[in-house]
């Protein structure tokens, strides 16, 4: 047994396996001091200290099955194990952490019954609890934002990972990939008629003046 959790433990992702910490350390704040009694027995004082096996009820039960649940989810996914849940994975890990930490808080309000004469309160343990109900759920947060593909059914293609939506850039829309970009603008009249640029006339060669004694030749208009 010990190697194939082994194995499972490898072929898991990294967010799977933040998740299945998790959820072990939900199951192991069950053996923590939940709840403390104090009251008197044959005119004595007595006072002790339970954890969630002592007390167990509805909300003991729904966290030992989340993090069983859990746990075993991640062991049949690290062993290719072909299934679907609706949602994905992180999703169903998600609520149930949530679902477990609402539970525990509400049975930090109703508290167990100790009987006559018995007061119970709350231990720093149950606590914990909470904190690792929301921890699990922000695994499962994790789990489902990071897309980790499942194992195909049979009759599907090969198991990959889900595209995430591009981003739109600010100003404008993303144009699809491999598609050529189209500048819009005003369409040509076909029923214009064309136009031609008259053709610009050579301009006249320079004449070199030619030397006199004492420099250049003036012209009339440059004597003038």
């Amino acid at each position: 047994m010990i190697p194939r959790v082994r194995r499972a433990w490898a072929a898991l992702a990294q967010e799977q396996r933040l998740a299945a910490v998790c959820a072990a350390l939900l199951f192991l704040t069950m053996f923590l001091p939940w709840y403390s009694s104090s009251g008197f027995s044959r005119g004595r004082p007595t006072s002790d200290t339970l954890n969630a096996f002592a007390a167990f009820s509805f909300v003991e039960a729904a966290v030992l099955l989340v993090a069983a649940g859990v746990l075993a989810l991640l062991f049949a996914r690290g062993e290719q194990r072909r299934f679907h849940l609706p949602g994905g994975d992180g999703t169903v890990i998600m609520v149930a952490g949530g679902w477990v930490a609402l539970l525990t808080f509400i049975r930090t309000l109703d508290k167990p019954d100790g009987g006559p004469n018995t007061i119970v309160g709350v231990e720093w343990g149950i606590f914990v609890a909470i904190l690792a109900g929301l921890a699990l759920a922000y695994a499962g947060l994790r789990l489902r934002q990071a897309h980790v593909a499942e194992p195909p059914l049979p009759g599907e293609g090969p198991a990959r990972r889900r595209p995430r939506t591009p981003r739109e850039p600010p100003g404008g829309t993303r144009e699809p990939p491999g598609e050529p970009r189209v500048r819009r603008g005003p369409l040509p009249d076909p029923h214009a008629a064309a136009t031609e640029v008259a053709p610009r006339a050579p301009s006249r060669p320079r004449r070199d003046r030619p030397p006199i004694d004492g420099g250049e030749q003036l012209s009339f208009d440059e004597q003038e």
